[in-house]
């Protein structure tokens, strides 16, 4: 058997052409531009990198983009000064601060800052409580982006059984709530599980996010199961030359690939999901503060 490839970044480009129209609605059915501030402190290349593309895409899609730039020895005051300026810009509809944060400053401290009205990661305790009771508010990105790629690949996700691998508060558990929602039989699995293979090989739907990599065995998965790899891990690829790295998820692709009815390549699978979701949270929060209903195609 050959896995279907899921093309998570084809359809994000599908998903940011509807943001587009409905931030285009927005803004000519009652004159509200959305807007999306992003806060990044220290000089940390990967987060400029991730920063600098989620500026770049809020601006395509027509939203109002900004973003602060503070020098890593900025103190946690300053931060949640500036927090608290965005939480009243009435042009602001969403707030985003890069994690991690330098050591000086609490990231609790940061999240608890942040508006629940305002929380674009669904981050704050607030908005973690909505979605785990099922009212209208932001949903954690990751999160969203796996649960639209497996609608659009199963359709119907009733009764399927899944297995998320990882606890983590950013990936498994805000997912677990989503897959609930949509009447699959959730079992959330870890590194401490103990016989791991034989758990993850009763699932249709496999989802991996441990953080390790190659942890998941083409072996270890039941012939046909939909698998969404959030691994994001870069290891070294002498092959490619001396001091050379590859990105591999948290699934060993190509022996997955041969049981599998359906994966997402790393890259090019979640990835580009997240930021596409970040900006369907905007037009949730934008449509929320203003007293309407979010788009139904960009929420659970």
């Amino acid at each position: 058997m050959t896995a279907t490839i899921i093309d998570g970044k084809g359809f994000a480009a599908g998903l940011r052409e509807r943001i587009a129209g409905h931030v285009a609605g927005l803004k000519s059915q009652h004159g509200i531009t959305p807007g999306l501030a992003v806060v990044i402190v220290g000089e940390d290349p990967a987060s400029q990198v991730y920063v600098a593309s989620k500026a770049r895409l809020t601006a395509e899609v027509g939203m109002h983009s900004v973003k602060h730039e503070l020098p890593r020895e900025t103190s946690q005051a300053a931060l949640l000064q500036l927090i608290d300026e965005l939480n009243r810009d009435d042009a602001i509809h969403g707030i985003l601060v890069q994690m991690p944060v330098p050591d000086q400053i609490d990231p609790n401290a940061v999240i608890n800052a942040i508006s629940p009205e305002k929380d674009v990661d669904c981050f704050t305790p607030a908005n973690v409580g909505k979605l785990a009771i099922g009212l209208p508010g932001p949903v954690s990105c990751t999160p969203l982006g796996c649960l639209m790629l497996l609608r659009d690949q199963l359709g119907e996700l009733s009764g399927k059984e899944a297995v998320i691998i990882g606890r983590s508060n950013l990936v498994g558990k805000p997912l677990a709530q989503l897959l609930l929602r949509d009447n699959c039989t959730v079992t959330m699995a870890h590194s401490r599980t103990a016989d791991l293979a034989s758990v993850v090989k009763r699932a249709d739907i496999v989802v991996a996010a441990a953080g390790r990599p190659n942890m998941v065995k083409g072996d270890w998965l039941k012939p046909g199961a939909t698998v969404i790899d959030v691994g994001i891990n870069r290891v070294p690829a002498p092959e490619r030359g001396e001091g050379k790295t590859r990105l591999v998820g948290d699934v060993e692709f190509d022996s997955a690939a041969d049981v599998a009815g359906a994966i997402t390549p790393v890259p090019g699978g979640v990835g580009p999901m997240t930021i596409a979701c970040l900006l369907a949270n905007t037009i949730t929060t934008a449509s929320l503060l203003n007293g309407l209903v979010p788009p139904k195609d960009l929420t659970p």
